[in-house]
């Protein structure tokens, strides 16, 4: 009988959003560490807290995991940890104060919830971590538990650069070097952001000795080749890169119209005491001072009638993501059971993408309801949970394939990265992005003063490349500070190659540069050089 694999990856990423970076008001860093800590609390600790326990209970499970350089290094940052302590600190001042506000209140449960959830929070933060989340995930990558997957530098959607080798190499070449400095592991494949591809990548990809990656379901499916296995099997390329197709309906199940995270029973995460009370009784606060932010007291669940609003049940809400996770194992077992019988006697392969928000942040019981799906795997021992490099051992052999210029964004070809929202970004970007390649190749050997320079410059290039900005303005989350931040990378290249075109270096104002960005201490600008 052929072994039915299913492979789960879960793609963390953020942009880089530090309060050093630019002067921005203190509005809008509240709203930016909002997204960095609400990710912190609800989706990095409560998944490590779910390895241990799986681990714990000997089940044999894996993982595929991504995360992005610029995450990593927020998560390294000890200025962002003390900030993100401060915040939990904050958080567990107005939690004392709401058990007195609600003292006579039957939402007095709810609350006491969240306190104790908040306060458990900070003790794995600060004593079972030891503030280092990058080193926990680490141990159970050296475990086999979790594969850990490099994506580009910045998170960059690379199609918007497939006529510029050089800007590609330096988005794959820096996400793999980053990947090496925090994890000591280069990895064997590659996460394309976006999942956005076009003709060409697979060439880049391969020259850094990257064996895989996945792509939306459209660039295997809409092939001139479309491979007899359809999804549930790897191809490859004409240079042998092996690609795995995602399957299309794993996010749809999880969170579309109909998707489990809808349901009645669950927390209402948009339902938040931060945009309800009173500006006096969030005094104490970080963030009532000007824009709302999140506080994490949460009392509400789903389907909320402003007047008739049912108090959230966890225990309710726990039995039904058990229930939800039956239906989930048993559409995959369906699906993947159904595959068997066309694959030849093949094995039967089916790749679940789950973006990390979804898990605690946009479906507050995610990562129970994923813990219990691992757990349905392991115990009826019929699906084997796998990971994509373990699934490429017969790489040469595979079907060759021309994939199809697809994304796993918009429609399917990444329009919301470049709609009449944000597409005024694309053409700065490009045009720093040349000015990048045409400054490496003439100042090919330099040092001192003018090296710093050039690769300060290549770092606000790849920074401006990076896809969250217009991701962001698209969705209009903080708009004008995206806006502002992506101005400031572009405003800071043409700085340096200005000065690189006058001669004139101001020490001061690079000195401060660079110790205002942080992110990617080792760059070279030479990454930007065209290969020879």
């Amino acid at each position: 009988m052929a072994k039915k694999n299913l492979v789960f990856i879960i793609e963390a990423h953020q942009g880089y959003l530090r309060k050093s970076e630019t002067n921005c008001s203190d509005e809008n860093f509240r709203e930016q560490n909002d997204i960095l800590f609400s990710a912190i609390s609800n989706t990095y600790i409560p998944l490590l807290d779910m390895l241990e326990r799986l681990k714990k209970d000997s089940l044999n499970f894996k993982i595929g995991l991504v995360i992005s350089a610029p995450l990593c290094t927020l998560l390294e940052d000890p200025q962002v940890q003390l900030e993100y302590i401060e915040h939990l600190d904050s958080q567990i001042q107005l939690g004392e104060k709401e058990i007195l506000r609600l003292k006579d209140d039957p939402l007095l449960i709810q609350a006491k919830e969240c306190l104790s959830r908040i306060t458990q929070t900070k003790t794995d933060f600060t004593e079972t971590y030891g503030q280092n989340l990058l080193a926990a995930f680490k141990k159970f990558s050296d475990e086999g538990y979790i594969e850990l997957i490099p994506t580009a530098a910045t998170y960059a959607f690379l199609p918007h650069y497939a006529d510029l080798p050089e800007a590609l190499n330096a988005q794959v070449e820096t996400g793999i070097f980053s990947q090496r400095h925090f994890f000591s592991e280069g990895g064997e494949g590659f996460w394309l952001p976006y999942m956005g591809w076009s003709k060409g990548i697979e060439k880049i990809l391969r020259s850094y000795g990257v064996n895989y990656s996945i792509v939306d379901t459209r660039g295997i499916l809409f092939s001139e080749k479309c491979p007899e296995t359809g999804i549930f099997a790897p191809v490859r390329t004409e240079n042998s890169l092996v690609l795995f197709a995602r399957d299309p309906e794993t996010t749809e199940e999880i969170c579309g119209n109909e998707g489990f995270c809808n349901k009645e029973q669950y927390l209402c995460v948009q339902n938040d005491i931060g945009f309800e009370l009173s500006g006096d009784e969030l005094a104490d606060f970080k963030g009532s001072n000007g824009a709302r932010i999140q506080t994490g007291f949460k009392y509400f669940a789903n389907g909320c009638d402003e007047d008739d609003r049912p108090a959230y049940d966890r225990d309710e809400a726990l039995r039904q993501a058990k229930s939800d996770a039956k239906e989930f194992y048993e559409s995959k077992l369906t699906k993947l059971t159904e595959a068997e019988t066309l694959m030849n006697g093949e094995d039967p392969v089916l790749v679940c993408t789950i973006p990390a928000e979804i898990l605690g942040q946009t479906w507050f019981e995610g990562i129970e309801w994923f813990e219990e799906v691992i757990r349905l795997v392991c115990e009826n021992n019929v699906i084997e949970l796998e990971q994509c490099r373990n699934l490429i051992e017969n790489q040469f052999s595979l079907p060759k394939i021309e994939p199809y210029p697809c994304a796993a964004n918009g429609l399917g070809y990444g329009e919301d990265l470049s709609d009449n929202s944000n597409s005024w970004m694309l053409r700065h970007v490009r045009k720093a992005s040349e000015r990048m390649i045409d400054l490496a190749d003439r100042f090919p050997s330099e040092s001192s003063l003018k090296a710093r320079l050039l690769s300060l410059g290549a770092k606000e290039v790849l920074l401006a490349q990076s896809g969250e900005w217009p991701m962001m303005i698209h969705e209009s989350k903080i708009p004008d500070y995206t806006d502002m931040l992506f101005r400031n990378k572009i405003s800071s290249f043409t700085k340096v190659f200005d000065s690189l075109a006058s001669n004139t270096v101001k020490t001061d104002w690079l000195t401060s540069e660079e110790k205002n960005t942080k992110i990617f201490p080792w760059m070279n600008y030479r990454i930007f050089c065209r290969k020879k």
